[in-house]
């Protein structure tokens, strides 16, 4: 696997600051993609040990709130092969922090219905995987006010809620508190 870019301060790919890992290829090629150079597989880097442990010690850091995979595309086999290894670690030794990773493959239709019984990686990939943004990015409903995500058919789905019981359960965002202030 290889891999486009690592964001070690990332606050666009889901909530809080976060460490973002842009792995290379993707097989979608939506129109009006934001990082069509990572369709190719071999654009960018080799992702390897080193690229691992340069990832953990940017997570090592207590306002990083978590991970987040974006690409090219996440969910192609071979970089479900290759972003396994981190994921386990990075569960093991940051609990606490959440994973969100963005796919263009629809969660029920592809991953669920088709991925899981294909690929033995799917299953432990989702185990890991805390917030998916699913769906291809569609440039006619691209809308830029929509939070962490490009186009309106796409969703933010809480993965292990879903799976436990058996419907997507959506991610919603906390309404922001206004907390005010009275001076003396």
């Amino acid at each position: 696997m290889n891999y486009a870019d690592i964001k070690y301060c990332d606050v666009a790919n889901g909530k809080g600051v976060r460490v973002s890992l842009f792995v290379s290829g993707c097989t979608h090629h939506c129109k009006g993609c934001f990082n069509e150079e990572a369709w190719d597989f071999q654009y960018g880097k080799p992702f390897t040990e080193e690229t691992i442990r340069q990832v953990m010690a940017y997570l090592d850091r207590p306002y990083i709130a978590g991970l987040s995979l974006l690409g090219g595309e996440p969910f192609e086999r071979v970089n479900q092969q290759g972003l396994l290894p981190l994921l386990r670690q990075v569960k093991a030794k940051f609990p606490e922090k959440n994973i969100w990773c963005y796919t263009g493959y629809d969660f029920e239709k592809d991953i669920l219905g088709r991925m899981v019984g294909e690929w033995e990686e799917t299953k432990e990939l989702l185990s890991y995987i805390d917030i998916l943004v699913d769906g291809e990015f569609i440039e006619a409903e691209k809308n830029p006010s929509l939070q962490f995500k490009g186009s309106s058919n796409q969703r933010i789905i809480e993965v292990q809620a879903s799976i436990a019981e058996g419907r997507i359960v959506l991610w919603e965002p906390e309404e922001y508190v206004h907390v005010i202030v009275k001076e003396n």
